[in-house]
C-alpha cells in the first residue's frame, strides 16, 4: 500500500502578534501557546517547538493539518474547538511520535477509501500518539491507525457519515499492523464497523460501546490480543473474531444482532468467557474454531444458541447458560461430540431433567438435536412434515431406543441451575 498524496496545506495566516509569540516560545521547553479562533493551524504547528502544547480557543479552525513534530493540540473542556476538514483528505495527519490530541471536534474528512481519508490518520511513524476525549464526527474513517506502535484512542465520541450507504462508509476505528495499540471507553455509531483489526497483534479493546454497526469489532489476523467489556446494541454482528489466535474474548455484550452476537471464523487457542449475548438469529457461530476454551457464557432468546460447524475441533465447552432460544444448538454432523468438561456441562433451559442425588447435575445426559433436527437442516423443505404422524413416530422411536439417537452435541453433565453469569439486557454498570 502506497503512501496518500501530501495534504494541501491551508491558506489562512497566522496573525503577526500570534507568530511573534509562537517563535518566542520556539526555544522554551513544552510552552503552552494560546491560538486564537480562524487561526492557521498549519503555521502554528510549523512555528512552535517539539514538546508545545497548541491551546486552542472556541471557534472553528481550517482542517487538512498535518503533524510533524511532538505537541498536544487541546481544546476547551466542551470539545468547541472543531477542525473542519475540506472534505478531501485527512482532517489531522499525524506524522510525528508523541502527539496528543485531546478535547477537539474533528470533522469533514474526504471521502476516499483508497485514499484512506480519516478524520484522524495516525501514519506509521506517530508511535504513541495519543487521541483522547474529542467528537470524530462525519468523517469517512474516525481513526485510522495505520503501523504507529503503541497508539491509544480513548473516550472519544465515534459518529460516520450518515450520508453514505454503510458499504461507503469507512469504520470507527481502524487498526493496521499496530503492535500494542489500545482503543478503550469509546462511544462508536453509524460506520461500517465500529473497530476493524487486520495483521496487528497485542492490541486491547476495551469498554467501547458500538450502536448502528455492521460488526461491532471487526478482527482480521490479530493475534494475541484481548476484546473484553464493550456493548453492542443493534448491529448485524457484535463481535466477529476471525484468522486470529491466542485471544481473550472475555466480559462482552451483544444484544439485538441482526446475525450473530459472536462469530468465530478460524479462531483458535482463545479463551471465550463471561460474555452475555441476547436475542438475533444467532447468539454464536463457530466455524472452524478450534482449541477454544468457551466458558461462562450466557446465551438467550435467540433462534439459534449455537451454530457449531465445519470441523471445529478440541474445544472446551462448559458453564454456560443456554435460555429460551427457539434452537439451542445446530450441528450438522455425524460425530458425537461432548460438551461438558471436568464432569461439568452446561445449563439448559429446556432440559426437563431430575437429580437425584441432589449435586446439581442432571441425572442424564442431554442431547439438544434428534434425526428430526438433522433432517430438517439437510432438507428445509421437509418442514411442512413437522406435524405429520410420521415424524411424532420418529420422535417417539427415539426417545424410547436411544441407540436411534444421531452423533451430535451430548452434554454429560448438564447443569440444573444456570451458573451466576451476566444479564446481556443489564448494561448499566457498563460504560
Amino acid at each position: 500500500m502506497h503512501d496518500a498524496p501530501p495534504a494541501k496545506l491551508p491558506g489562512a495566516a497566522v496573525p503577526p502578534a500570534l507568530l511573534a509569540g509562537l517563535l518566542l516560545a520556539g526555544g522554551a521547553s513544552a510552552a503552552v501557546i494560546a491560538v486564537p479562533a480562524g487561526a492557521s493551524l498549519q503555521q502554528a504547528v510549523a512555528a512552535a517547538a517539539a514538546g508545545d502544547v497548541l491551546q486552542l480557543a472556541s471557534g472553528e479552525y481550517p482542517g487538512n493539518l498535518v503533524i510533524d513534530k511532538p505537541l498536544t493540540l487541546q481544546g476547551p473542556p466542551d470539545r468547541s474547538a472543531v477542525i473542519q476538514g475540506e472534505r478531501q483528505g485527512r482532517t489531522i495527519w499525524v506524522r510525528a511520535a508523541s502527539v496528543t490530541l485531546r478535547q477537539l471536534s474533528i470533522r469533514h474528512s474526504g471521502l476516499s477509501l483508497p485514499d484512506m481519508d480519516a478524520g484522524v490518520f495516525l501514519d506509521r511513524t506517530a508511535h504513541h500518539a495519543v487521541v483522547e476525549h474529542n467528537d470524530i464526527l462525519d468523517n469517512l474513517m474516525g481513526v485510522y491507525v495505520w503501523g504507529p506502535d503503541a497508539a491509544l484512542v480513548r473516550a472519544n465520541r465515534i459518529v460516520g457519515d450518515t450520508q453514505l450507504r454503510v458499504a461507503e462508509r469507512g469504520n470507527g476505528v481502524s487498526v493496521w499492523n499496530s503492535p500494542g495499540t489500545q482503543v478503550l471507553d469509546n462511544d462508536i455509531s453509524a460506520g461500517r464497523d465500529g473497530i476493524f483489526s487486520n495483521t496487528s497483534k497485542q492490541n486491547l479493546f476495551r469498554g467501547n460501546r458500538f450502536r448502528q454497526l455492521r460488526y461491532a469489532v471487526h478482527y482480521m489476523y490479530t493475534n494475541d490480543s484481548e476484546v473484553s467489556d464493550n456493548i453492542s446494541e443493534d448491529n448485524d454482528i457484535g463481535y466477529a473474531i476471525m484468522y486470529s489466535h491466542r485471544l481473550v474474548v472475555r466480559n462482552n455484550v451483544a444484544l439485538r444482532s441482526r446475525d450473530q452476537g459472536l462469530m468465530f471464523n478460524y479462531a483458535n487457542d482463545s479463551v471465550i468467557a463471561g460474555n452475555a449475548v441476547q436475542g438475533g438469529a444467532k447468539c454464536v457461530f463457530l466455524y472452524n474454531a478450534n482449541n477454544n476454551r468457551f466458558e461462562s457464557n450466557r446465551l438467550q432468546d435467540c433462534g439459534i444458541g449455537i451454530h457449531f460447524t465445519a470441523g471445529s475441533d478440541g474445544n472446551a465447552i462448559t458453564g454456560n447458560a443456554f435460555i429460551n432460544n427457539q434452537n439451542q444448538v445446530k450441528y450438522v454432523g455425524t460425530r458425537v461430540i461432548e460438551w461438558s468438561h471436568g464432569g461439568r456441562g452446561n445449563y439448559w433451559s429446556d432440559n426437563t431433567a431430575f437429580d437425584l442425588d441432589g449435586n446439581g447435575i442432571a441425572d442424564t445426559a442431554y442431547r439438544p438435536n434428534g434425526i428430526v433436527d438433522q433432517i430438517l437442516w439437510r432438507a428445509p423443505a421437509a418442514r411442512i412434515l413437522l406435524n405429520s404422524p410420521a415424524v411424532s413416530v420418529v420422535r417417539w422411536a427415539q426417545s424410547q431406543f436411544p441407540a436411534l439417537l444421531p452423533g451430535g452435541v451430548i452434554d454429560s453433565a448438564p447443569l440444573m441451575r444456570p451458573p451466576g453469569l451476566p444479564d446481556a439486557a443489564d448494561t448499566k454498570a457498563r460504560p
